[in-house]
């Protein structure tokens, strides 16, 4: 199997970046290095994408003491804990063979590793077999300092089809959120998107558009956008520890300009504000984020 299917390569040749997005991937590799085991076992919190028994794609946030989530072995990954009642991929990180994406981002550090992979369920969590583990560069991540764990909160607040008045104002105020993606056989991805606040915009309760800034070349999510349209946001509140989840369809729209631009059909939208979550200091903004522009790609 390839580095990239179909999809990836065929963004990689419109924005023509095959040879450089051919020298990146020889980083993407199936094993966990040292130094990589020794960083997830830092991180209090991980991001996992995955599809829910409907088959709709969500992302979600697993909190815990840094340790809860590390490596037991060359290519595999073990995760003490599951996700709080009522999160959307509750049921599906309960069970064998989901294909998963995973990030764990260190706001400390600008840091972040991508590890996709099969699931087994185990006593009191769950095992990842890795196929694909890589770092990414710490371009448009914000820092941040950890400040509490709170054990207490009231769990799932919302469900809907749309989004809220005020969950529209979270969303224009982001600055930073994930994005699940995926693509048959070759899995689940789970990515992170950032700038500043105002790059992610809201064009009506169930339709957001964000700018796709220049990254490493290898365009995984966008190339798993042109062979599944499905997609997963999870918006962190970083100062509260709540969570914004939408499920939908995405699409990548291209500039004559080179610019590239994502809109995302919501479908199906989670808000909650669980028990363990943390809390984290008002950001600094990463120094690549650009200024934001509205409309600046072809729609």
């Amino acid at each position: 199997m390839g580095r990239y299917h179909q999809g990836s390569l065929a963004v990689q040749e419109r924005v023509g970046v095959r040879e450089l997005a051919e020298h990146v991937g020889r980083s993407i590799s199936p094993g966990i290095r040292d130094v990589a085991a020794a960083f997830l076992a830092l991180q209090p919190h991980l991001v996992v994408g995955a599809a829910d028994g409907a088959g709709r794609l969500w992302a979600s946030l697993l909190t815990g003491a840094p340790g809860f989530a590390r490596a037991t072995g060359p290519d595999r990954i073990a995760v003490r804990g599951g996700l709080p009642d009522g999160d959307p991929l509750a049921g599906a990180l309960a069970a064998d063979g989901t294909r998963v994406g995973t990030i764990a981002l260190d706001p400390r550090t600008r840091r972040r590793m991508r590890l996709n992979g099969t699931l087994a369920a185990t006593p009191g969590g769950f095992a990842v077999a890795a196929e694909e583990v890589f770092s990414n560069c710490p371009k448009y991540l914000q820092k941040r300092q950890p400040l509490e764990l709170v054990a207490e909160g009231p769990g799932v607040l919302w469900r809907g089809p749309a989004l809220t008045p005020g969950q529209e104002r979270a969303v224009r105020a982001a600055d930073t959120f994930f994005i699940a993606t995926a693509a048959g056989a070759q899995g689940t991805d789970a990515s992170h998107r950032g700038g500043m606040p105002g790059f992610v915009e809201v064009l009506s309760p169930t339709e957001l558009a964000w700018p796709d800034y220049p990254g490493n070349a290898m365009f995984l999510t966008l190339g798993n956008l042109v062979t599944d349209d499905r997609a997963g946001l999870l918006f962190p509140h970083w100062e509260s520890g709540a969570l914004l989840q939408l499920s939908g369809r995405a699409r990548t729209e291209f500039g004559g300009d080179g610019e590239r631009r994502v809109r995302f059909t919501v479908e199906a939208v989670v808000e909650a504000l669980h028990p363990g979550r943390l809390r984290w200091s008002a950001p600094e903004y990463s120094p690549a984020n650009p200024p934001v522009h509205r409309g600046s790609t072809t729609r």
